[in-house]
């Protein structure tokens, strides 16, 4: 079975580069405009609930039935959210946060622990059912955060967390056969795709 996961296109935020987790912003004009129908049609597609994945869903699979599901949504910045690095440069929180390599959960926010937890308790199950039904594929729409606590979970090639994100628009390709999956939990990671 193919498993795409790709990132939303381009917001407000990203353009400025501001930490933007849990804010739900559409696409920016330029974001929308990047993105073009994907040159493979999944008959479902699953998304974030949060808005610029569920836009970014309905231009690449225009046909698709559209489902969100709870726990793919990004990242919670807690205090960080909104701001630039720059801007929070001087901060004793962000200099914190950062000394940890960004692992710490951020001030009422997540860390990348319970984060990765979060969507993987909401990824298993979407393979489990999709193999059990035999299906070809499993589409998903979120966000660079769910691509990389998913890859860096169940990939069978090891980078660091950070290293698996991928620019607005883009995402990866994995495969997996229902034997693989049951007895490993493990993801033969294809490459990124446009």
């Amino acid at each position: 079975m193919k498993i795409y996961v790709l990132r939303h296109g381009l917001t407000p935020f990203n353009e400025e580069r501001r930490y933007m987790g849990r804010t739900d912003l559409p696409l920016s004009p330029a974001g929308r405009a990047a993105l073009s129908r994907k040159d493979f049609s999944p008959r479902i597609v699953y998304t974030s609930p949060m808005y610029r994945a569920e836009e970014t869903a309905d231009i690449f699979f225009p046909d698709a039935i559209r489902i969100a599901v709870p726990g793919f949504e990004e990242f919670d910045f807690g205090i960080f959210e909104g701001y630039t690095a720059d801007e929070m440069k001087d901060w004793p929180e962000y200099k914190a946060w950062l000394a940890t390599g960004a692992t710490a959960p951020c001030p009422e926010g997540e860390s990348v622990e319970s984060f990765g937890k979060r969507v993987v308790n909401a990824f298993v199950p979407l393979v489990d059912r999709a193999l059990d039904e035999g299906r070809d594929d499993l589409t998903i729409v979120a966000h660079g955060g769910t691509q990389m606590a998913i890859l860096y979970s169940f990939a069978d090639v090891k980078k660091q967390y950070w290293d698996w994100m991928t620019k607005a628009g883009g995402g990866h390709l994995l495969t997996v056969d229902a034997e693989t999956w049951k007895a490993k939990h493990v993801l033969h990671w294809e490459g990124e795709v446009e």
